[in-house]
């Protein structure tokens, strides 16, 4: 747990809890002054560096990336075919495909959720992977509406997730 001692901008006072006179010193006349005495405002924040599940932090931030790798490959893919990845052994890489861009769009949705409930995004979890993840996500969901924006405009349609005789031919 890390500590963290905040300054304020504009010191404050705040009065203490007895009031001290100071017999010898800032005597007029005979009466003695009596001085409040005060001390200055510390503020200490203890807080954990990522406040959640560190495992699922890891795991989302590594699936995420690898996802992301996945939908740059497809749209790559997309933009020089005009056809997504290939089937693959037993249907996989088509699989892998598909997962990879419903996993990118549910690290947007998780992402948009912390913001809104919190004010920041996610964490950057273990080796700022969940963080890296976070951002390569937004950056791959970019890349799909230029690569699918540019698919519609040229071929006048978006390819069908289910492979068709193009592509497999």
């Amino acid at each position: 747990m890390a500590s963290v001692t905040l300054q304020h901008l504009f010191p404050a006072t705040v009065p203490a809890t007895s009031t001290t006179s100071t017999p010898n010193r800032f005597r007029r006349g005979g009466v003695a002054v009596l001085r409040r005495g005060t001390r200055r405002l510390r503020t200490t924040c203890k807080a954990e560096p990522s406040g959640g599940n560190s495992t699922l932090e890891l795991v989302a931030g590594a699936a995420g990336l690898a996802s992301s790798a996945i939908v740059a490959w497809s749209l790559f893919t997309l933009k020089t075919t005009g056809c997504g990845l290939p089937p693959g052994p037993g249907g996989a890489l088509g699989a892998a495909e598909g997962v990879s861009y419903l996993v990118v769009a549910a690290l947007i949705g998780w992402s948009l959720t912390t913001k809104v409930r919190t004010g920041s995004g996610l964490p950057a979890g273990p080796f700022g992977l969940l963080g890296a993840a976070e951002g390569v996500s937004y950056l791959a969901a970019a890349a799909i509406v230029v690569v699918f924006g540019l698919q519609f405009f040229e071929q006048g349609s978006l390819p069908s997730p289910l492979p068709s005789e193009q592509c497999l031919g």
